[in-house]
């Protein structure tokens, strides 16, 4: 199956040639696609995301480079890049091109009218590039961007921010790309206000993005015994810079779904996503509630935070036979259930 983005990539291959790296591709069947349609291409794929990552290497002997920052020496003929989720997140894409291309690499962009991807022309004039759209079909665009050999875009470091909360402030690192670059973003915040109840023992922090509740955690208790986990290598690398920052110790791992090798946790928290790029999707989530379960002690709780419209409550109640409001307002609710 291939996702609309996927298709307009397919319906350009002529496009394609010699050595192609797809950049931030979709967790789809695309590799086997390419190489069944252009045997002749050698392909390549940097993805930040771990389940596309999984994807790409469970369907081609390709490499595939899952990382923050791309590190091969390995020089492109075509460069693919899937237009993200926001303007920074381009940028940081762009910046990590600068020694994979030549003054003869062909660059181009494929996204979703619905993502932003409309909004290119006059984003690259403002990075002194030019984008020329080349194709328009299955809502997607087809972009060729031409100029990024001669002006190569700036490398963006990790950034610091400081955010308050309900009883003072935190820390921590982000790189764009990461849910809420930068914010806490008021979910987090509300349920940064309902956690008293862990006060010891193993703890995840699961889809743990810049690493805030388990800083904040580490904060109020020092002793807790930490593991973050998150689907993005940019959400790992953030979360690692952050607990060095405020020194603190936490293990933090990739995974797309629950990490595994850990042990049985005392508590989980989460803040879990509930979109798969652009589109809203619940699988994710309802998954992450499933699985808990199983990663509990007994008598051990997952607690989250969710928009009020979410059926988390009924997902709770169904798996673990319990479920507390913890609180409810500025349209996010937290829930706590606990482990029989």
């Amino acid at each position: 199956m291939l996702t609309p983005p996927s298709q307009l990539l397919l319906r350009n291959i002529n496009d394609l040639t010699g050595k192609v790296l797809l950049v931030e591709p979709m967790a789809d069947d695309l590799a086997r696609e390419l190489a069944q349609a252009a045997p002749e291409l050698q392909l390549f794929c940097y993805s930040t995301d771990k389940t596309v990552a999984n994807s790409w290497q469970a369907q081609s002997e390709a490499p595939c480079y899952f990382a923050a920052s791309l590190t091969t020496d390995e020089v492109f003929d075509t460069v693919v890049i899937f237009y993200p989720k926001s303007k920074e997140q381009l940028s940081f894409s762009l910046s990590q091109l600068t020694a994979n291309i030549s003054a003869k690499t062909e660059v181009y962009l494929v996204g979703d009218n619905k993502g932003g991807i409309k909004s290119l022309t006059g984003h690259a004039e403002k990075l002194g590039l030019t984008a020329h759209k080349l194709d328009n079909a299955k809502h997607c665009l087809w972009f060729a961007l031409n100029g990024l050999a001669d002006k190569p875009q700036p490398a963006i470091a990790m950034q610091q921010f400081s955010a308050k909360t309900a009883d003072g402030s935190i820390k921590f690192c982000s790189l764009p790309g990461v849910f809420n670059h930068g914010k806490l973003d008021i979910g987090t915040a509300i349920l940064l206000e309902h956690l008293a109840h862990i006060h010891q023992g193993t703890v995840l922090d699961f889809a743990c993005g810049a690493g805030i509740v388990g800083s904040y955690l580490l904060q109020q208790q020092p002793a807790l015994k930490l593991y973050c986990s998150d689907v993005s290598a940019l959400a790992v690398d953030s979360s690692k810079a952050t607990f060095a920052l405020n020194q603190q110790t936490a293990t933090v791992l990739a995974a797309d779904g629950m990490p595994n090798g850990t042990p049985l946790f005392d508590h989980i928290i989460s803040n879990p996503p509930f979109h798969t790029g652009i589109k809203t999707d619940y699988s994710v989530a309802q998954k992450f509630i499933d699985d808990s379960k199983g990663k509990l002690k007994s008598g051990g709780s997952l607690t989250l935070v969710a928009n009020a419209h979410l059926p988390y409550a009924e997902w709770l109640k169904t798996t673990f036979g319990n479920v507390k409001e913890l609180a409810r307002r500025q349209g996010f609710v937290v829930y706590m259930s606990r482990k029989s």
